[in-house]
């Protein structure tokens, strides 16, 4: 792997998780990237998910972040769609 790009684990919540039928997903993103770009990818792969674009929390290593927030290598990230139940 080239120190201009990194490793980071996507855990999958809800919407998410049944779109892609896994837990969590192993993605390599350009260095200087920011965790909105990993809720991109996932609803250029997945635009069945577009209407939780707007919705969406992202978390990194167990603490919610803002969008701009810059990935690190070996991230943990969460993004969190509104979830209904009780």
């Amino acid at each position: 792997m080239s120190e201009s790009s990194l490793s980071i684990t996507v855990k999958l919540f809800a919407a998410y998780q049944e779109a892609y039928g896994v837990p969590e997903l192993s993605l390599t993103f350009p260095a200087g990237t920011p965790v909105v770009a990993v809720r991109d990818r996932l609803l250029a792969e997945h635009p069945e998910l577009e209407q939780w674009r707007e919705v969406t929390r992202f978390g990194i290593n167990l603490e919610f972040v803002e969008p701009e927030t810059l990935l690190q290598p070996g991230d943990e990230v969460v993004l969190i769609p509104p979830v209904s139940g009780g």
